[in-house]
């Protein structure tokens, strides 16, 4: 099954668990895409002793996981975050890939 999962939110628990739900889908041979949309760039930022993000990020990497950035989003970020693009460590796209994520998945979830 193609899974298509937009995070759009900074709130470490949010962003966590979304991955959490990604990696666990990839255990069970899909394929996921996740794109980071809107606050969802700033997802490798927000984590937490208690939601180590980055720790569920090397998971989805390191598993086959399809990663994605809104360009357009982490431009509009750059001066109070130049190195955001770059810490991603991941594609940058745009809303015509968004689009054809969503037109091509089984399902699409948001968080």
């Amino acid at each position: 099954m193609k899974i298509t999962i937009v995070i759009y939110s900074n709130d470490p628990e949010t962003v966590w668990n979304a991955f959490r739900l990604a990696n666990t889908s990839l255990a069970y041979d899909n394929h996921v895409s996740v794109f980071l949309l809107g606050k969802g760039v700033e997802a490798i930022l927000v984590s937490t002793l208690q939601y180590d993000i980055q720790e569920q990020l090397d998971i989805f990497r390191n598993t086959g996981g399809n990663m994605i950035g809104c360009g357009v989003c982490c431009e509009s970020r750059r001066d109070e975050m130049p190195t955001l693009e770059e810490g991603l460590k991941c594609e940058m796209g745009s809303m015509q890939l968004l689009y054809g994520l969503i037109a091509d998945a089984d399902k699409i979830l948001t968080f």
